[in-house]
């Protein structure tokens, strides 16, 4: 079975619960890594600004 995050919802939907909407994240594996979904989106954020910031600020020494 697989898991969804609704964020319109703010809740974890499986399988036989999914919306039909573009609004979900997903899928995992587990319940528990669907109700972190938004703390990894969040991470995962961070990282590629992060990333970004630094590979701008690389082409500015040049």
């Amino acid at each position: 079975m697989k898991y969804w995050y609704n964020v319109d919802r703010a809740q974890v939907e499986d399988d036989t619960n999914r919306s039909r909407n573009e609004n979900v994240l997903g899928p995992y594996d587990t319940r528990e890594e669907a109700e972190q979904a938004l703390a990894h989106a969040r991470d995962n954020t961070e990282k590629w600004d992060a990333e970004d910031k630094a590979w701008n600020d690389e082409g500015l020494e040049d």
